[in-house]
């Protein structure tokens, strides 16, 4: 017993001496980070950060979401450092301390695929698309006065890219290596400036500033190792001169629905299960509190019916995708605490969709006749009773379409979500997507389940209704 005892502790004491990392990373960022056929996230960037770990005795936790959250995250102390194509400028390392440097890049400007546009002169006037917070982005917006383009923005590198191919967007702006992975894995652009790229820049590891010091001495004193005994140079060539088969799969798994739906069925179920998890949780405790802030709005206490508007009222007028930003990324700067992702998920249904609830609750008990209040209260009954027992059976059967709706609206609301990183099945689709450039077959499939969902829970709402009817 001793024995084992001892093997437990000397676990504990290994495990202990091995520090765990939160590190964010960019989901949909290819060849540098992305998920492969396998649903595994790889790339150039975690490669390397696997060997940075594995040589200086750590671990990590992977954070894939939209770049800026993730960015985001470093900064308001909700995860310890990002790896994600980013890159050193001044203005980041007013916020951030940066390794050296570990990839050299170039920005380069895209068109479709036999475009007649040949410089940039020839987009005055035209729409090019950026994706937010990038270099690349940046770079872009800096020719904007001088070529007399406009520009609008996108969360994630995939829909910008299919932004651009359906002529939505004339043109965008890309490093180099990235571009140069969509375009071998089919993706209908052609470089416009191969010889001559701008922005010359470097892709850094980043960590808060003035926090963990040892992470980017780690990371640089790696980095020198690797470079010297030949495995940077390895990994480089792995994503850039391999045959992009190896991480999307053959051409059977890409260029049919059912392949797609059969070499990606894990991760899609997954996505899915995820879904309905946060549904269901959701509807649940979104329906409880819509009730309580309803009941509150019909209270005797003016107070009580000025809490219930005001909250009502603030929650209502919050876009969701805010309100999930706030709560993941905004308050743990303030709390000094972190927030699980599927909890601040969770919590921004709950507050947005009881809000919702609520209105239509307090209006529900409004409508039902005030004379039965009142034959209520004429009988003996006190106030709580007279509602328990009268008014509320009442008004529950009047408001069952709007409990529907409102299941409905919260199910499809679970896709604004991914962008916290929530991996669900809008952010299973967009992961796939990003790897194998299939939006219109992928995005088809996504949108079949969401129907299928939607109906039995259509089917189901309505078969309630029916018994409480």
């Amino acid at each position: 017993m001793a024995f084992f005892l001892g093997l437990i502790a000397f676990g504990n004491r290994a495990s202990a001496a091995e520090p765990n990392y939160v590190i964010s990373t960019d989901a949909t960022y290819a060849p540098f980070d992305f998920q492969d056929k396998n649903n595994q996230y790889i790339g150039i960037d975690q490669d390397i950060l696997k060997e940075v770990a594995k040589r200086n005795h750590f671990t990590y936790t992977l954070k894939p979401m939209a770049f800026n959250s993730a960015a985001q995250m470093v900064a308001n102390g909700q995860a310890d450092g990002i790896i994600a194509g980013m890159a050193i400028t001044d203005e980041r390392k007013q916020v951030y301390d940066v390794s050296d440097p570990y990839y050299n890049t170039g920005v380069a400007w895209i068109t479709k695929k036999g475009s007649k546009l040949t410089s940039l002169s020839d987009l005055k006037g035209k729409t090019v698309a950026l994706k937010s917070g990038t270099a690349a982005a940046n770079y872009g917006l800096s020719l904007q006065s001088k070529y007399g383009f406009k520009v609008k923005y996108f969360n994630d590198t995939d829909t910008m890219y299919n932004d651009v191919v359906n002529g939505n967007s004339a043109a965008t702006f890309e490093d180099m290596p990235v571009i140069q992975y969509a375009i071998k894995n089919g993706l209908k652009l052609q470089v416009q400036n191969a010889n001559d790229l701008g922005n010359a820049g470097a892709y850094g590891f980043f960590v808060k500033k003035g926090q963990n010091p040892q992470l980017i001495k780690a990371f640089n004193s790696t980095l020198k190792e690797m470079k010297a005994d030949g495995s940077y140079q390895k990994i480089v060539n792995k994503y850039l001169k391999s045959d992009q088969k190896t991480f999307t799969g053959s051409a059977s798994d890409n260029d049919s629905t059912w392949g797609i739906l059969k070499s990606n069925k894990k991760s899609i179920w997954n996505g899915l299960v995820e879904t309905i998890k946060l549904t269901i949780f959701a509807i649940i405790l979104a329906s409880l509190w819509g009730l309580i802030l309803g009941v509150m709005g019909v209270s005797q206490s003016k107070f009580l019916r000025g809490l219930s508007t005001t909250i009502i009222y603030t929650f209502r007028g919050l876009p969701l995708m805010v309100l999930a930003f706030f709560i993941y990324i905004g308050l743990p700067g303030v709390l000094h605490t972190k927030v699980p992702a599927f909890t601040a998920g969770l919590l921004t249904l709950i507050l947005n969709e009881g809000a919702y609830t609520g209105a239509f609750v307090r209006g529900g008990f409004e409508a039902v006749n005030v004379g039965q209040m009142e034959a209520a209260r004429s009988l003996g009954l006190p106030y709580g009773k007279a509602m328990a027992k009268v008014i509320v059976p009442q008004g529950l059967k009047i408001m069952v379409p709007s409990f529907v709706n409102q299941f409905i609206i919260t199910l499809k609301d679970t896709s604004i979500l991914s962008a916290i990183g929530i991996l669900e099945l809008t952010q299973t689709g967009t992961l796939i997507v990003a790897r194998n450039s299939q939006g219109f077959r992928v995005w088809a499939i996504v949108g079949v389940i969401y129907l299928i969902l939607i109906t039995l829970l259509t089917w189901l709402s309505n078969w309630l209704e029916k018994r409480l009817n």
